[in-house]
């Protein structure tokens, strides 16, 4: 049974840091394309950042220079670093997996307020 399970969400003041994690279980992590995605309260889901299965990363014009992803691909996890937050990074962040199937988290929560 496939599971991703994302971590790190928490309350953040404008400006902080974050590193949000995704452990995968039940497919083949280093064979996916990961990514994540966010969504905040009334809005449409939006890409944030992904990673190919050798290393090479995209990411949405808003995060560039500020988010970082990358993956352990021997511990079957994906990580974004997400540093100088601002107000509108506050939403609920997906691990989202694709290759022959597309799978996706429960998503972790981002709060950015002071």
């Amino acid at each position: 049974q496939v599971h991703l399970v994302e971590s790190g969400g928490a309350l953040v003041q404008p400006g902080g840091s974050l590193r949000l994690s995704c452990v995968a279980s039940g497919f083949t992590f280093s064979n996916y394309y990961m990514s994540w995605y966010r969504q905040a309260p009334g809005k449409e889901r939006e890409f944030v950042a992904g990673i190919s299965n050798l290393g090479g990363t995209n990411y949405a014009d808003s995060v560039k220079g500020r988010f970082a992803i990358s993956r352990d691909n021997s511990k079957n996890t994906l990580y974004l670093q997400m540093n100088s937050l601002k107000s509108e990074d506050a939403a609920d962040y997906f691990c989202n997996a694709k290759f022959w199937s597309t799978y996706w988290g429960q998503g972790t929560q981002v709060t950015v307020s002071s």
